[in-house]
């Protein structure tokens, strides 16, 4: 196949063997679903869920009941995974993008693919400068849910588009080896506006984070909704300023959906909310981070609209006050009932 104009060209990965790098909810739950379409994966990870798959083996599920168990993972702590990987595929939180880079750059194969699967928009920026040309980098997309049960359980809790992955000639013979299932793989020639598609989208997470609350739970209340949607209509205006135009991802287009999230509690939750089939078990990862402590992810979603406020010169008041009380979470702030948050994001 004829090399596209202006794209690098690297020795291609002969999808021989493929290493998940931060392996975690995401990273388990891809990485799984890949082993049993008969792919060799190594994950590598934290010693913790080392110890726990190890004990319990990996189960993985979706909100449909399909669920798999497997006892023969390859999981490790350290990179030596990455000298025999052909592709690598990046499931760190987003802060950890550089050192993973440098991580990649010093222990993987030259020319190997890497997919940054990823929250945020400036991941393949960060490991494209710190590869330097001798790793083939595309952008890739986690459209769904997934939560860590305990016991070696990772699970799909909504229903969603398969993965995304840029559309090359190297992520279209992975994505044939995938085939279907939870984590089947789709490509695109727009993943830039998939990804902010899907930013805007995640503007829930940090809502979600916020309430204290199970997904469903909390999309539930129309207090929580209207700070979503609120999000996402600032976040639409400075797109609009800046000249983005976010792609589709999923049922509704991103000018739609502030007005579906929006709607009133008896229409969303007879209607929409049943398309998309969130079940009891699922919750934001940046839930799961405040949870257990951890810094979140807030500056790569939100953040990235007040950064780009500021280089527009414009206000972005309404994800600003949502990073603000973030914030305040990890330093253990308690959880907002839903006409709290309304009044502290939106003023009224």
């Amino acid at each position: 196949m004829a090399a596209r104009p202006g794209r690098q060209q690297l020795p291609g990965p002969r999808l021989t063997r493929i290493a998940i790098l931060g392996a975690g909810s995401v990273g388990c739950l891809i990485g799984g679903c890949w082993q049993v379409a008969g792919l060799p994966v190594s994950f590598v990870g934290r010693q913790r869920i080392a110890d726990d798959i190890a004990r319990h083996g990996l189960t993985i599920s979706d909100y449909s009941g399909w669920q798999k168990h497997l006892t023969d993972i390859d999981y490790r702590t350290g990179p030596d995974a990455l000298a025999d990987a052909d592709i690598i595929a990046l499931t760190v939180k987003s802060a950890a993008t550089a050192e993973a880079a440098r991580t990649i750059a010093e222990h993987g194969r030259k020319g190997a693919l890497v997919i940054s699967f990823q929250n945020g928009i400036s991941n393949v920026d960060v490991l494209q400068r710190e590869l330097m040309g001798r790793f083939l980098v595309v952008r890739g997309m986690v459209p769904f849910n997934c939560a860590y049960l305990g016991e070696g359980r990772f699970h799909k809790g909504v229903a969603g588009a398969p993965l995304y992955a840029e559309d090359r000639a190297e992520t279209r013979v992975l994505a044939e080896r995938i085939g279907g299932g939870p984590a089947e793989l789709r490509l695109s020639d727009n993943m830039l506006g998939i990804a902010w598609g899907k930013l805007l989208i995640n503007l829930n997470n940090a809502v979600n984070a916020l309430s204290g609350r199970p997904l469903l739970a909390e999309i539930s209340e129309r207090d929580y909704r209207r700070v979503f949607a609120a999000a996402m209509r600032e976040g639409l205006v400075m797109l609009g300023r800046a000249g983005i135009q976010p792609a589709k991802v999923g049922d509704v287009g991103p000018r739609l959906m502030p007005m579906v999230i929006d709607s009133p509690d008896w229409l969303f939750n007879r209607l929409f909310i049943k398309r998309w089939k969130i079940d009891a078990k699922a919750r934001s990862s940046m839930s799961d981070d405040l949870a257990q402590g951890r810094t979140t992810e807030v500056d790569y979603i939100n953040g990235e609209l007040v950064a780009l406020a500021d280089r527009l010169g414009i206000e972005a008041p309404i994800n600003r006050k949502i990073v603000e009380l973030i914030r305040e979470a990890e330093g253990g702030a308690p959880p907002l009932a839903p006409a709290a948050l309304r009044r502290e994001v939106l003023g009224r």
